[in-house]
């Protein structure tokens, strides 16, 4: 069959994987579990790629995935399947329990608080299968390559791709709660090259949607793509030194994803956190603000429930600059002494407080200084607050773009980066779960030459 095989028994699907969560809770329960509970999946899927003209490879994807979770009082064992016949369902029943009867007590182990359960299931308006075959998708891939190809001065192309997403997922557990969640992410992207030998530069452009009709134009993006690959060309490199450095939109997107880090269950009961006993403690300038919005529509991390089944709900992360809560779930919770905030399995969506300036007015607010476009390596430590990374973008002078820039460090810790950001942009981007415009921070050390 050429087309993604949408899943519009999707509904009959959902109910065959409830059927069977409820149905190896009670098994579980009859093996003696005080308490159970069962993720599981389907996930169908279409990527095409494409590379100068020709198809590269084309790729349809059915997993399906099934986990349990048993509890014998605080004591906890999990095994998992691919495979939902019962042989396996069964193996995998016994295998979960037999492992939680040789584990430790964990006196912070356990589901969630029943009364905190998601009761109500509005539709978040998430599932929007994209109806295109094969033949439609290498169509599309070659037209976004082709928009960029067109434009002078690109040399090569790495490719473009197409991908259709659905999945399905079913949580259930002892308390009686079944929630059942179906969405659709679809994404277009293409790399191209421009240049030649030593002065190759390569750069890439992407559109993620929940609904394919709204795509940004598939020539309007390979031209994006190439536009962003020639203005890298005859890149320098700077001399060490401090300055205001502006993170484009969905560099600034991986600061906020640090934060999240460091008040993030894990890295706190650990001790392992910067931001270790900040609740109630200014982080941010007093204009700042962040709030978690789980319930929007077509939202890139809508949800009603989190992974243990909590009722999700808008609640504000920071305010005036002052950390209001951590992210926990319920296991983070209790070794903390506190109470889930709906975040088991993650964040929802996060809306920052943006102000006024596109990214031109942003560019104008930095002055003369680094605007980054890409970083690289791994060199932030939620520990400590250090900073350090591989970045590329451009040297800005009095607010106009004056070269590209590569092979550069920029340095600071977190702490002040937070402390001292001046500005967030309206220049949102809004191909992920994380809201942001360009974030500008006040003087970071830049190490090049």
């Amino acid at each position: 069959m050429s087309h993604v095989s949408t899943l519009d028994n999707s509904h009959h699907d959902l109910d065959r994987l409830a059927n069977l969560a409820e149905d190896t809770i009670r098994r579980a329960r009859a093996a003696g579990a005080s308490q159970a509970e069962v993720s599981a999946s389907i996930d169908v899927g279409l990527n095409v790629n494409v590379r100068l003209g020709e198809v590269e490879t084309v790729e349809h994807t059915r997993d399906r995935g099934f986990s349990l979770t048993v509890y014998f009082g605080q004591r906890k064992g999990s095994a998992s399947t691919a495979d939902l016949n019962p042989d396996s369902i069964q193996a995998t029943i016994e295998q979960a329990c037999a492992i939680a009867r040789f584990t430790e007590e964990d006196p912070a182990a356990g589901l969630a608080d029943a009364d905190r359960m998601a009761t109500s299931f509005p539709d978040l308006d998430l599932w929007h299968p994209w109806d295109i075959d094969v033949d439609g998708a290498i169509a599309l891939g070659r037209e976004i390559e082709d928009g960029g190809r067109a434009i002078a001065g690109i040399t090569n192309s790495d490719g473009s791709s197409v991908n259709a997403g659905q999945s399905l997922s079913v949580y259930a557990n002892s308390h009686g709660f079944v929630g059942r969640e179906r969405g659709t992410r679809h994404s277009l992207s293409v790399a191209l090259i421009a240049g030649e030998d030593d002065a190759m530069q390569r750069d890439y452009w992407y559109d993620t949607v929940r609904d394919a009709s709204r795509f940004m134009d598939a020539a309007t993006l390979g031209r994006k793509a190439a536009e962003r690959t020639l203005s890298r060309l005859d890149a320098r490199r700077l001399g060490t030194r401090q300055s205001p450095v502006l993170f484009a939109p969905e560099v600034a997107r991986g600061l906020v994803g640090h934060l999240l880090g460091a008040v993030s269950g894990g890295s706190l009961y650990r001790r392992s956190s910067f931001l270790l006993d900040h609740v109630g403690k200014q982080i941010l300038p007093s204009w700042f603000r962040i709030d978690e919005r789980p319930l929007i529509p077509r939202g890139m991390g809508s949800s009603v429930f989190d992974a243990e089944g909590v009722a999700t709900a808008d609640s504000s992360l920071v305010v005036d600059g002052v950390l209001e809560r951590y992210v926990l779930g319920s296991y983070s919770a209790r070794k903390l002494g506190l109470k889930s905030t709906g975040n088991a399995g993650g964040i929802h969506n996060l809306i920052l407080k943006t102000g006024d300036d596109d990214f031109a007015g942003m560019l104008r607010r930095l002055g003369t200084g680094l605007l980054v476009t890409e970083v690289m390596g791994q060199g932030v430590s939620i520990v400590t607050g250090d900073y350090s990374r591989g970045a590329s973008g451009f040297w800005v002078e009095n607010g106009e773009i004056a070269y590209p820039v590569e092979e550069i460090t920029i340095a600071a810790n977190l702490r002040d980066m937070f402390a001292n950001l001046v500005a967030i942009g309206a220049d949102v981007d809004h191909r992920s779960h994380v809201l942001t415009g360009s974030w500008l921070v006040e003087k970071m050390t830049i190490a090049g030459e």
